[in-house]
């Protein structure tokens, strides 16, 4: 469930991931797409690069996917010169926040996101 929905309409997907603001990437394994990345170079409210999320199917949880996509988008960003990455996870979603923490990623903020969800904002330095 997402925004407090089951299902997503055709228009909610495209009005949400086909935008000038994100770049979006399926995550593909052999052929099959498991998961999907979106995030934004220069967030406008504040300058830093932000990752939207980083979704794996259930299926492919927990064998280290996951992982691997945002080490990969991470070593791309470090080329950029990009000196850290920013994200939000669900005040609620505590093994979403863990899942970053080992990532290196650490809390800095409290809020609420534009959905009307209270989040927690977490950083990791790069440079």
């Amino acid at each position: 469930m997402e925004h407090q929905k089951a299902v997503r309409s055709k228009e909610e997907i495209r009005e949400e991931f086909l935008t000038d603001k994100t770049e979006s990437y399926l995550i593909k394994l052999d052929d099959t797409y498991i998961g999907m990345l979106e995030y934004m170079r220069k967030n406008p409210k504040d300058g830093y690069f932000w990752l939207g999320f980083l979704l794996i199917h259930g299926d492919y949880q927990g064998y280290s996917f996951g992982t691997q996509a945002y080490l990969h988008l991470e070593e791309q960003v470090r080329e950029m010169g990009v000196a850290a990455i920013r994200l939000a996870v669900l005040v609620k979603n505590e093994s979403g926040r863990r899942f970053w923490e080992r990532l290196g990623f650490t809390y800095y903020d409290t809020t609420v996101s534009n959905h009307g969800n209270e989040v927690y904002c977490l950083e990791k330095q790069l440079l």
